[in-house]
């Protein structure tokens, strides 16, 4: 089974940038892709962007395509959120999980917080 570790988070200014890590450990076999999630205080945990584990395949949640990309280093095993123009919106812990072919989304990291000041 493969375990991630979510590192980069912190306090930022708004219109910042920020750069996050998802490294994975263990088996990723059966990884067909790792997605990145987040989850602000009180709400519900919503998807910002998934890469194919190949690195072929890229998606995007509308509300985000304009200031997020998503890479994959293969070498490192990781992951690699990129944001800009950061708002005060955007404050939440960020995780990473991955999916199968088939099936939901698994395997969830303990997150890293970012937080975004006004």
């Amino acid at each position: 089974q493969v375990q991630f570790v979510e590192s980069g988070g912190g306090l930022v200014q708004a219109g910042d940038s920020l750069r996050l890590s998802c490294t994975a450990s263990g088996r990723t076999t059966s990884t067909y892709a790792v997605g990145w999630f987040r989850q602000a205080p009180g709400m519900e945990r919503e998807f910002v962007t998934a890469i194919e584990w190949t690195g072929h395949n890229e998606w995007y949640a509308d509300s985000m395509k304009d200031r997020v990309s998503i890479s994959r280093d293969s070498a490192k095993r990781t992951v690699v959120l990129v944001m800009n123009n950061l708002k005060p919106g955007d404050t939440a812990t960020y995780m990473c999980a991955e999916r199968a072919r088939v099936g939901g989304w698994n395997s969830w990291g303990q997150g890293t917080r970012v937080t975004v000041s006004s």
